[in-house]
């Protein structure tokens, strides 16, 4: 029961730091003189997606950082200090299993933080249910995740879909839309987030005129896109997809010519500019993102003490990826 009531207090701790995930490029300490460890899984870097780097870079520096800052607070387990196991998976449901077979082999993993991925983050939370240990994702937000019959062992830091379809409610009902066209990938991220969407709209009368399915398989979608934005009676599409896909989607509606001025995106994710051509730039401007906000964003109680010694640690350890602390991927505060 002690033990128990130690693990409960540093995930508390760690979250009030704030904590999450990257990837290291610098020497941080050690992490071999304690047997009782964190595990964290983090996506592979993608060359041509900033925002997907970010939330790794940045999640995984503030992980490592929050492990340290509950070093320096001497809190312990079993009388031993915590310390971390990080792995880099590349988005698929076996390898995540993988990672999380051998940290467990190798060390006495009290806990797991990640993956980032809804449609990693199932079978990682039935495993841990299986084994008796907490995961703590800050990214994932599938509804069913957060279901405490379904997934028992699983805990969110960041809102689920359901908060999002939400806001979208209430962003229609303030401008008195009626109706929409929902892209979607066809994964439990994409499937999820669409059923949440279309479960919102019926509630609040309003309409989802057409679905769009995009393939993360293939990179392609179901029916021809231009066709099927061109001919619908709305001009309002929601887009629901993972940020490197959103990324492909835009590219394809900016070749079709389905963007701004003719139609309004509103995506669930925040994507960087940088990969599209300058001249599109005038066709992005009628593009809105639903996203949850960190607390100095909506002004809410924070503790910034533990915030900014986190910062520290990283850009003593890291100094080469840390991008200011206004520029910390929101993903990576939670």
């Amino acid at each position: 029961m002690h033990r128990l009531k130690n693990v409960a207090w540093l995930y508390l701790f760690i979250m009030l730091v704030q904590i999450n995930i990257g990837s290291t490029r610098a020497d941080w300490p050690s992490s071999n003189s304690s047997n009782i460890k964190l595990s964290g899984l983090f996506e592979s870097l993608i060359n041509d997606d900033d925002n997907t780097n970010n939330i790794s870079i940045h999640s995984r520096a503030m992980f490592q950082a929050a492990i340290i800052l509950s070093q320096q607070y001497n809190i312990t387990i079993d009388g031993q200090y915590l310390e971390w196991e990080s792995a880099q998976i590349n988005g698929s449901e076996l390898d995540a299993v993988r990672s999380v077979c051998q940290a467990l082999t190798n060390s006495n993993i009290v806990g797991i933080v990640g993956p980032e991925l809804s449609s990693e983050t199932p079978i990682i939370a039935e495993y841990g249910e299986k084994v008796g240990i907490p995961i703590v994702s800050y990214s994932a937000t599938d509804p069913d995740l957060f279901n405490r019959s379904i997934y028992p062992a699983f805990y969110g830091t960041v809102p689920s879909d359901s908060a999002a379809t939400i806001a979208i409610i209430k962003l229609f009902i303030r401008f008195q839309w009626n109706s929409c066209i929902i892209i979607y990938q066809n994964d439990a991220f994409g499937i999820d987030g669409s059923n949440a969407i279309n479960n919102a709209f019926n509630k609040n009368n309003l309409t989802v005129v057409n679905q769009i399915v995009f393939n993360i398989d293939t990179l392609t979608f179901q029916s021809d896109l231009k066709t099927s934005l061109m001919s619908s009676s709305t001009r309002i599409v929601i887009l629901w997809a993972s940020s490197i896909y959103t990324n492909l989607i835009l590219q394809n509606a900016l070749d079709a010519g389905v963007v701004s001025p003719q139609f309004m995106w509103i995506l669930s994710t925040i994507i960087s500019l940088n990969s599209f051509n300058q001249s599109f730039y005038p066709n992005l401007t009628g593009i809105h993102t639903i996203e949850p906000a960190v607390a100095s964003v909506a002004n809410a109680p924070m503790n910034n003490t533990l915030l900014n010694a986190a910062y520290n640690i990283w850009q003593e350890y890291e100094p080469e990826t840390f991008p200011g602390s206004t520029q910390v991927n929101s993903y990576a505060l939670f």
